[in-house]
């Protein structure tokens, strides 16, 4: 009688910029004797890289992070050999839905030990399934979500105060500013900072309305009130609140072209 083949270890990357929610996920993942960690990350740009280097069976991956978000890891993986994926966040309600139909599992911060293995053994059994040459059909439906989501821009953010959540009109956004691993809403004389990524912001606004003048900065187009030309490319733009933002030369023919500037 042959002896029993073991089957290979789970290969899992741990993406998350938070080093404790990192160490809290390898806690959880070390008694697993059928589990392999072959990979962490902080940020989008380096998920992906360490995806392209490990080949892992299983992501566990923060919503948000510097560099790109989970949405952008996601759609930059593509189809030819995704890993199965449990996303993990503190507040994203907006992607939840998404991620509930798609994805293998989420986790929702802070989560304990026993919705962590259920989060798990659901991996696993998705792994188990897949065919030798085929991508998992949710993923790719995920991904396709994506790109539908890309173009269903929002209305409102959710922002913290104090204890509450306040849900801050995109309507009366005047300015967006970046702030490290933040981002400051301008709206109405009042400033709220939220944890996103620039990018992330600015793929949720509609750009018939807001343009990018900076790579911290993004502006409500119909409140610049006045154009100042600098030396370079740069403008100084005046806005209805008194606020001045200037652009960077690198944004220079786009905000040309939007707000209908002579060369």
């Amino acid at each position: 009688m042959s002896p029993s083949l073991t089957p290979p270890p789970l290969r899992v990357v741990i993406a998350d910029d938070e080093p404790p929610a990192r160490r809290r996920i390898r806690a959880l993942l070390e008694p697993q004797t059928d589990v392999e960690i072959v990979g962490e990350s902080a940020t989008g740009r380096d998920t992906i890289a360490a995806v392209e280097r490990a080949r892992p069976d299983l992501l566990f991956l923060d919503v948000q992070m510097p560099e790109g978000s989970g949405f952008d890891v996601v759609a930059a993986l593509g189809p030819s050999r995704p890993p199965a994926v449990v996303f993990v966040t503190a507040y994203d309600e907006f992607a939840l839905r998404a991620f509930d139909v798609h994805a293998v599992d989420y986790l929702l911060k802070p989560f304990d030990r026993d919705r962590f293995l259920t989060a798990l053994d659901r991996a696993r059994e998705q792994v188990r399934r897949r065919a030798d040459t085929g991508a998992d059909a949710r993923l790719l439906a995920l991904l396709a979500e994506v790109g539908r989501a890309a173009h269903a821009y929002v209305e409102r953010f959710p922002v913290r105060v104090g204890r509450r959540i306040r849900l801050v009109d995109v309507a009366d956004i005047d300015y967006v500013q970046a702030d490290a691993n933040y981002v400051w809403l301008h709206a109405g004389g009042r400033s709220y900072l939220i944890r996103e990524t620039m990018g992330n912001v600015e793929a949720k606004l509609d750009p018939a309305r807001f343009l990018r003048i900076h790579r911290s900065t993004i502006v409500r187009i119909d409140r610049v009130q006045e154009v100042e030309p600098l030396v370079q490319g740069e403008y100084v733009l005046l806005l209805r609140s008194g606020a001045k933002l200037t652009s960077a030369r690198s944004y220079r023919d786009r905000v040309r072209e939007v707000l209908n500037l002579a060369p």
